[in-house]
């Protein structure tokens, strides 16, 4: 019996509140409305930015929430005035839009979108236009998406239809932090042929904006990070050194100036820790050094000596690796399949959406790289 056009009851991981494991609910899916899209979610990955809304945001407004963020999976059907997509395509969720008619969107410069979500709520990071309900709740679409869940509705201006033979749980990896880290480092840093990069924190985010440098032609990369653990991994990526700040009494900073006669022409922030988005801004040469933050938080301030941008350094900030999402993701998923980018070897655990507090708990502990929720058949 089709489902299109009806309400779907539906498993989710609810987070009814932060600080507070998420819960397994039954929850009721409605039809796509105009514009919409209702797809049924077939993985998803498990992504700092969730946990951060969880444990770690400041805005208590964004629950009751069904988090995720990092999925892929099937068209189930579509609303009124939908024309590039069917039942059946395989699609990528986006956190953000492409609406293709705004200002931004029309500014080669940028990647962002008057439209979608983050317009209104970007503090609370979820939708107040929601399709999910739990209980009689009304349940919010944790920045527009909500993969957490068997089904989930999105406006079609943030979604991206891929390829027919896309793996779908390794392509959902596309939706935030592979594509968030590499295009940091080929799009927004602008990394060049033979220079000398730093690359700080190796999560996934990290790793990823390793592997940009080193497609972008960097001949050293140097990777930083305090769980030298993660060495290993760096290394298939593309690092060529690495350093534990932990391992030296003076300034990370003044370590890498050091080993780089003056400093690293491109450094990345994949952290999300203001101290570190100084150490990297430090760490460039003077002249030309372009340190890129790429790591997500809304915490605290930041600062730095005027000096360091006097003497001609360039600090910029990259959202979704500068990538503009409903034409770039597309492609990406392309490149993966080309084997031009590694997409595999970012997974290191598979698990059940049951489980998806184990699999928080885990990206908490640093013992995984990206964890695959398996939702859907």
């Amino acid at each position: 019996m089709t489902t299109a056009g009806k309400v779907i009851k539906c498993r989710a991981a609810v987070a009814w509140e932060p600080n507070a494991p998420l819960m397994m609910e039954e929850i009721e899916v409605a039809p796509p409305q105009k514009n919409e899209i209702r797809i049924k979610v077939i993985a998803t990955g498990v992504c700092h930015t969730d946990l951060y809304h969880l444990f770690e945001g400041k805005h208590k407004e964004g629950f009751p929430a069904v988090l995720g963020h990092e999925g892929a999976g099937v068209v189930e059907s579509i609303g009124p005035g939908v024309t590039e997509f069917k039942p059946g395509d395989k699609v990528i969720p986006l956190f953000i839009s492409q609406c293709k008619e705004c200002r931004f969107c029309k500014n080669p410069k940028t990647n962002q979108c008057e439209h979608g979500w983050s317009v209104d709520r970007y503090c609370q990071m979820s939708d107040t236009t929601t399709r999910m309900s739990c209980r009689g709740r009304p349940i919010l679409q944790f920045m527009g998406t909500s993969t957490f869940s068997e089904y989930t509705v999105i406006n079609q201006i943030a979604v991206a239809k891929v390829h027919d033979d896309a793996r779908l749980d390794r392509v959902c990896l596309l939706g935030c932090g592979i594509s968030t880290g590499y295009g940091a480092a080929i799009n927004t840093a602008k990394v060049e042929p033979g220079s000398v990069c730093a690359v700080f924190g190796l999560g996934a985010v990290g790793l990823a904006a390793v592997m940009g440098c080193k497609n972008a032609g960097a001949s050293r990369i140097i990777a930083v990070d305090i769980n030298e653990q993660k060495f290993e991994k760096a290394k298939v990526f593309g690092a060529t050194e690495f350093v534990n700040p932990k391992s030296h009494k003076k300034p990370i900073s003044e370590v890498l100036i050091e080993m780089t006669n003056g400093g690293v022409d491109f450094s990345l922030e994949c952290v999300g820790n203001v101290t570190v988005m100084r150490s990297a801004l430090e760490s460039c040469v003077k002249g030309w050094g372009v340190s890129t933050l790429v790591g997500w938080t809304d915490l605290d301030d930041f600062s730095s000596r005027p000096i360091q941008l006097i003497s001609g350094k360039t600090w910029k900030g990259s959202l979704f690796g500068g990538f503009k999402s409903k034409d770039s993701v597309p492609k990406l998923v392309l490149d993966y399949m080309a084997g031009h980018i590694k997409l595999d070897e970012f997974v290191t655990h598979t698990m059940t959406l049951e489980q998806v507090n184990d699999a928080i708990e885990l990206m908490k502990s640093g013992g995984c790289i990206r964890t695959i929720l398996n939702v859907g058949k």
